[in-house]
């Protein structure tokens, strides 16, 4: 399989949750001392990662639990985001520009500032007052699911907490490349169709509308270097849907939480009007080990990734682009 290393893949994942007793540790800790709301910060793919961890707590729980945009935080501002808030951040280099800029404004606010960052000694590192490195690929919604669950378990919206874990730390890392060695065929076909798409349109809501967003925007475009959209399914019958047609590609994310039905709506609208249309639904990916009842939690978009980077992997072969490379992206001043 292309760009695919079983090992890695299963250790990375079960570093991730191996992890949790000093998650547990720093969440308890800030628990204990209190919080008026819970921010998670992010641009780009963090703000996608964001806003499927607020989608998730939001449909359990009862916290106060908000997405914060970090470039509309240090332009506008947020008065609800106050010295006894508890902010949530994710970055792989420590550097991202308005990230950066956001957690300096922050501080002079005064919020607690809890940060996964992956590279030691960065800015974000030495901004965030609580910081856990992990530098591996694939895991930022578990370490974000993490301190969500962690938090929803101790205001007792998680009665379940420890029997779910206990299945994650048995079958997460093995299921999910289990998972992507049976999309790898799927992930070729796809490819094959699409990778000279003028335009492709991805739909998905819960915690898939992040997973839609991200994709369509970091990979495709940024990294593929390919023109998408990315439309939550709710909105997608309220204007795009008029301009979809026999030969628009059309690609609708389904997963198993509380909004997958706004994705079946669309779903079974578009056999109607679209003949170039597909379906990746993570039901379609058993995972030995894991209940049914909490597929619908972190499982389903880790599954909707091994399926996406399947895809990822045979475009970038097939269209000679390694998706490392950019045009513009950091690549100066702007």
């Amino acid at each position: 399989m292309l760009k695919f290393n079983e090992q890695q893949q299963i250790d990375d994942i079960q570093g991730m949750l191996d992890l949790r007793p000093e998650i547990e540790k720093l969440v308890d800790a800030l628990d204990e001392k209190g919080f008026d709301a819970i921010y998670y910060l992010g641009i780009g793919g963090t703000y996608a990662s964001a806003m499927q961890a607020v989608t998730y707590i939001n449909g359990k729980s009862d916290l106060p639990v908000y997405v914060q945009h970090a470039a509309e935080y240090y332009t506008t501002g947020n008065r609800r985001l106050t010295k006894d808030s508890l902010v949530i951040l994710s970055s792989v280099t420590g550097t991202t520009q308005e990230v950066v800029k956001a957690v300096e404004e922050i501080k002079k606010v005064g919020a607690t500032l809890l940060g996964f960052i992956d590279s030691t000694g960065s800015i974000l590192a030495e901004h965030c007052d609580h910081v856990i490195t992990y530098p591996a690929p694939g895991t930022e919604q578990i370490k974000f699911f993490m301190v969500a669950d962690r938090l929803m378990k101790n205001h007792g919206d998680f009665p379940d907490y420890d029997a779910y874990y206990r299945e994650l730390d048995q079958y997460l890392a093995k299921g999910i490349v289990e998972a992507e060695k049976q999309a790898d065929e799927f992930g070729r076909a796809f490819a094959e169709q699409h990778r000279h798409d003028a335009m492709h349109y991805f739909i998905g809501a819960g915690n898939q509308w992040g997973a839609v967003y991200s994709y369509a925007m970091c990979y495709w475009e940024e990294q593929s270097w390919l023109r998408s959209k990315s439309i939550h399914a709710a909105e997608f019958l309220h204007g795009t849907l008029e301009i979809v047609d026999e030969t628009t590609p059309v690609t609708v994310f389904l997963g198993e939480d509380e909004q997958r039905p706004l994705s079946e709506r669309v779903a079974k609208l578009l056999p109607r009007i679209c003949g170039n249309y597909t379906l990746i639904d993570t039901k379609d990916y058993p995972v030995s080990g894991i209940s049914e009842k909490y597929r619908g939690r972190v499982l389903s978009h880790l599954l909707m990734h091994c399926v996406t980077q399947r895809i990822d992997a045979y475009v970038e072969q097939m269209n000679c682009h390694p998706m490392e490379i950019r045009r513009y992206y950091r690549q100066f001043e702007y």
